[in-house]
C-alpha cells in the first residue's frame, strides 16, 4: 500500500510538472513596436504626482541626441480593461497601489517573451519612492528586452560579415540591408541608406596603451573620432571630414561589452566645412586577450526626422558584438 501511494505521489507531481511546462509553452506571443511601453495604472495616479514621477524617469530624454525623445512612447491603460490583447504588450509597467513597497521585475507572465516590472505600495510617496530608487534597474531590465527583441528582428536576415570575422577576429550581426562601404587594413565603414540619410558603423582596433584613463577621456575620445574621420569618413565636399561637434560636450560611461571593460561615448558628429550633423555612440573595449582597443561606433544622418529608432538599433548591432580569443 506505501508503495502504491508513493508511486501515485510521484506520478501526481510529475504530471503536475509537466502541466507547468504545457502552461509556459501556452503563453501567447508578445507584440508591440521596440521601446513602446504598456503603463497599466488608475487613471487618478497616472494624471497625478505618481504618473509625473512615471514620465520623468521612463520618458526621459535619451542621452546623445540632437532633439529630446522619450527612452519609451508610452500608452496609460486603466488596470479594469487590461485584458485580452492588452496584456500581450512585451513590456509592461503595472502600478498597484496597496500591500508593500516593493519593485518585481517579472518575466511572461501573460506572453513570452516579456518584461513586466510591478511596482506597489500602500501611499502615492511609497509607490514614487519605489520608482525613484529603482530606476536604473527597471530601465535597465526595460531597455534589456528591447535590445534582445531587436536583435531578434535582425537576425531574420543577417550580411555575410564573414571578411570581418576574419581581419578583426569578432562576430557582429547586422541587417543584410547595410553595405560594406570601405574596408582598408583593418578598419570598416559599414553603411545602411534609410529614407533621409543614413545610418552607420565604424569598427576597428587601436594598441592597447592608446587610451590612457588617467587622463580626460572625453579629450582623448574627441581626439581619436577626430583623427579617424578626418582618415576614413569624408565629407561631400573637398576638404569635409567628420569631427565631434564642439559645442555638444560627449557623455562618457563605463559599460561592459561581450563581458570586457568599455567606454561608451555618447554626443554629436558634424562635418567640417559642411552642414552635415547627427548622432553618434561609440564603444572602447579592453581587448586584453588580443592586446588591443576594439572601438565601435555607430551614427546617424536623418536630418528633420526623429532618430532615437535609428540610434537603437546601431546600439542592439554592437552589444551583438563578440570577440574571439
Amino acid at each position: 500500500m506505501k508503495q502504491t501511494l508513493l508511486l501515485f505521489s510521484f506520478l501526481l507531481v510529475l504530471s503536475c510538472g509537466n502541466n507547468s511546462g504545457s502552461n509556459q509553452k501556452l503563453l501567447p506571443d508578445s507584440s508591440g513596436n521596440i521601446n513602446h511601453l504598456s503603463v497599466v495604472i488608475d487613471n487618478d495616479l497616472w494624471e497625478g504626482s505618481v504618473g509625473e514621477t512615471i514620465r520623468n524617469t521612463l520618458a526621459a530624454p535619451v542621452d546623445g541626441l540632437p532633439q529630446d525623445e522619450p527612452l519609451f512612447a508610452m500608452s496609460q491603460i486603466p488596470p479594469v480593461v487590461f485584458s485580452g490583447f492588452a496584456t500581450k504588450n512585451r513590456t509592461v509597467f503595472k502600478v498597484v497601489k496597496g500591500g508593500e513597497a516593493s519593485v518585481k521585475i517579472l518575466s511572461n507572465v501573460y506572453a513570452q517573451p516579456q518584461k513586466v516590472i510591478l511596482v506597489s505600495g500602500k501611499t502615492d510617496k511609497d509607490i514614487i519612492d519605489q520608482i525613484e530608487a529603482n530606476s536604473q534597474k527597471i530601465i535597465a531590465a526595460l531597455k534589456s528586452e528591447e535590445i534582445k527583441e531587436k536583435q531578434r528582428r535582425i537576425s531574420l536576415s543577417l550580411h555575410n560579415s564573414s571578411s570581418i570575422e576574419e581581419k578583426l577576429g569578432i562576430s557582429i550581426k547586422f541587417p543584410s540591408a547595410y553595405r560594406i562601404a570601405k574596408e582598408e587594413d583593418h578598419f570598416y565603414w559599414i553603411r545602411k541608406d534609410i529614407t533621409t540619410g543614413t545610418t552607420n558603423l565604424m569598427i576597428f582596433e587601436l594598441p592597447f596603451n592608446a587610451i590612457k584613463k588617467g587622463d580626460s577621456l572625453v579629450d582623448q575620445i574627441i581626439k581619436l573620432r577626430d583623427s579617424i574621420g578626418k582618415v576614413h569618413i569624408p565629407g561631400p565636399t573637398e576638404d569635409s571630414f567628420m569631427i565631434t561637434e564642439e559645442a555638444y560636450a560627449p557623455a562618457v560611461f563605463e559599460t561592459i561589452i561581450d563581458n570586457k571593460p568599455a567606454i561608451e561615448t555618447k554626443g554629436l558628429w558634424d562635418v567640417k566645412n559642411a552642414f552635415m550633423s547627427g548622432p553618434f555612440i561609440n564603444y572602447v573595449i579592453e581587448d586584453k586577450i588580443n592586446n588591443r582597443l576594439l572601438v565601435i561606433e555607430g551614427f546617424a544622418f536623418a536630418p528633420s526626422v526623429e532618430k532615437r529608432d535609428y540610434m537603437f538599433e546601431l546600439e542592439a548591432i554592437i552589444k551583438s558584438l563578440k570577440i574571439k580569443d
